[in-house]
């Protein structure tokens, strides 16, 4: 595929901005207010994104009525709203602030996993996903606790690429490019450091490895599984999700996964991959109406199997 124009570069810039500054000079209430707003009304005018969450979650809660997953899909599409409100906040985001809004106390365990990792010599590979608001996780985690490294594939627009770099990496996080990084993936992790990875969506078969998603085979990142075994690191999912009755979000995490090491490379890439995907699934089943539904996460299909979104094209 060509590579986009200077014009072309410019003009998505342009309106990247037109969308964010007004955003900007909000106060947080009034921007996340009118983000959600924003996000009601994509719910009914993006019927195409629409149509993909309503066969996700066909997909993944075939028992629950039309009625059920058309309710979840629109709080997610306001979790969507969320996201975009307080990343228009982020400029203004100081740890005494970041503080009052999000809940990121380390529990007894956690406490533990670290301290598990300090004595073995061993990295800390965060699994996480598109649940709750993955920006604030990043966010948090480095204001309030310490700065962390973490993949991610460049997004095509230079100008916007290097817009999100700034706010994520204000407190000190580290971006590494996904493409062509894993050495130094490896290095971070055996210098007993952090690195977070978004490990829930679909992947190529090049990229990935068909495990169960709620009980249906779904081509998922496997660099997780991959890192951590060359780095004998450890595995843990956590997220930031939103808590509606304390009205901020909050730190959660699931079990501390340890690779699994049988001798055979692609069974043990297959089943840590599944192991950390289990985690991410009981998480998305706790709050789903916070995930990503509008993304084609069964897209990619076993050998012979029929394309499960045809009837959506």
């Amino acid at each position: 595929m060509a590579g986009k124009s200077r014009t072309q570069i410019r003009l998505e810039y342009i309106a990247a901005l037109a969308v964010l500054r007004p955003l900007q000079m909000l106060p947080r209430k009034l921007a996340l207010l009118l983000c959600r707003v924003i996000a009601r009304v994509g719910y009914y005018s993006l019927g195409g994104l629409r149509r993909v969450g309503m066969r996700n979650l066909e997909i993944a809660f075939p028992e629950k009525s039309i009625a059920q997953r058309k309710r979840i899909l629109m709080g997610a599409f306001g979790s969507l709203g969320r996201v975009l409100g307080e990343l228009s906040q982020l400029h203004k985001a100081t740890p005494e602030k970041l503080a009052e809004i999000i809940d990121f106390k380390f529990d007894d365990e956690s406490y533990a996993v670290y301290e598990k990792s300090q004595a073995e010599g061993r990295g800390i590979l965060i699994t996480t996903g598109h649940l709750g608001n993955w920006e604030m996780l990043v966010m948090g985690f480095a204001a309030l606790y310490k700065p962390i490294a973490y993949l991610a594939r460049p997004l095509d627009n230079p100008l916007i690429e290097e817009m999100t770099v700034r706010m994520r990496s204000r407190f000190g996080n580290q971006p590494i490019n996904k493409t062509n990084s894993a050495m130094r993936a490896v290095e971070i992790l055996r210098e007993d450091l952090f690195l977070g990875m978004l490990s829930d969506v679909n992947a190529h078969p090049k990229e990935g490895v068909f495990v169960p998603f709620f009980g249906v085979p779904a081509c998922t990142p496997s660099g997780a599984a991959v890192l951590a075994l060359r780095a004998n690191a450890l595995i843990y999912p956590t997220f930031c999700v939103w808590d509606r009755e304390f009205g901020k979000y909050r730190f959660v995490h699931g079990d501390l996964l340890e690779p699994v090491r049988t001798g055979n490379r692609e069974n043990d890439v297959l089943a840590t991959t599944a192991l950390y995907t289990a985690e991410i699934e009981k998480f998305v089943r706790a709050y789903p109406d916070q995930w990503m539904w509008i993304h084609k996460r069964w897209k990619t299909r076993p050998p012979g199997e029929k394309d499960l979104y045809a009837k959506d094209e």
